[in-house]
């Protein structure tokens, strides 16, 4: 039985990212006591109906003592030696949108009182979870995701069959829009000949085939993808031996709508079929943004 944990900071999305899962069939508790998880995984075991579902899902916040916080590591570890197949995922974002989020939303932040104001909540609840951050699995930045955004990364990356190989994330962004804090390798593409620049060409994106064509009759662009899919395939059956459960790769030019979402398409494409036996997937993370270079 597969057991997600799922925790992360107050307006991350934490409850989209269980929403999602219950829609996906998993079986979802939140705001679940860390010292009851141990009881919840005896309680899985004799439930009649389990087997119908994906998995269990369970949502843990920082409001939650800082001692059982410190346990997570050890609970994990003893799920997994009794046979749970279990994973770690944390949300987290910048603190800037986090006050946005929460002025729009008129939402009160959890850990706020009358002596504790946003911002101290902010920071007290980054370092109380900071032990379920260090031990995650997976970790997501919603900063510059909308709702569909981490709804579609979440499907892509947690319901298709995991295999015993390294899960490869591909990821076009904009630097103009921020980095991806979940990056493992970064390419910068910024260099190279930007549609941008080309009145007919600045509307689309790297998807649209007068992009392709023009992108593709480039050699400096055709090199650049080349080198790139060539170095990551050396890399990634090291990588497979150290037994990681996801490779995230993200390819940067400035707006994140033209050079990075052409190159990486052609880099996932590359990857598809030279590491069969690894999932490669891809995410445009600002393809549709507007005025974006």
């Amino acid at each position: 039985m597969k057991i997600l944990i799922v925790s992360g900071l107050s307006g991350a999305g934490k409850s989209v990212a269980l929403n999602t899962l219950e829609d996906e069939g998993y079986y979802c508790i939140d705001n679940l006591p860390i010292a009851m998880i141990d009881q919840l995984s005896m309680t899985i075991q004799s439930m009649s109906r389990i087997e119908q579902y994906s998995g269990i899902a369970v949502g843990i916040d920082a409001r939650n003592d800082p001692e059982s916080l410190e346990q997570i590591e050890a609970i994990k570890q003893n799920l997994i030696a009794r046979g749970f197949d279990v994973q770690t995922i944390f949300l987290t974002c910048a603190s800037d949108v986090l006050l946005r989020r929460f002025s729009e939303t008129r939402r009160r932040h959890p850990l706020t009182s009358s002596y504790i104001d946003i911002n101290q909540a902010l920071t007290l609840e980054d370092e109380l979870l900071e032990p379920l951050e260090r031990i995650s699995d997976l970790i997501i930045d919603t900063s510059n995701l909308n709702l569909h955004d981490l709804r579609t990364m979440l499907i892509s990356r947690l319901m298709g069959k995991r295999s015993a190989n390294t899960d490869i994330h591909i990821q076009s962004f904009g630097f103009k829009h921020g980095l991806p804090s979940e990056a493992d390798f970064v390419f910068d593409v910024r260099h190279l000949p930007n549609p941008h620049w080309v009145p007919s060409l600045r509307p689309l994106t790297g998807l649209d085939q007068p992009i392709v064509d023009y992108l593709s009759s480039k050699p400096n662009v055709t090199a650049m993808i080349e080198s790139i899919a060539e170095f990551i395939t050396t890399q990634v059956p090291e990588i497979n031996r150290q037994g990681r459960a996801y490779l995230n790769i993200c390819i940067g030019c400035t707006g994140g709508r033209h050079r990075s979402v052409f190159i990486a398409k052609r880099i996932c494409q590359h990857l598809q079929q030279s590491l069969k036996d690894n999932s490669v997937q891809i995410i445009h993370r600002d393809k549709d943004r507007r005025k974006a270079g």
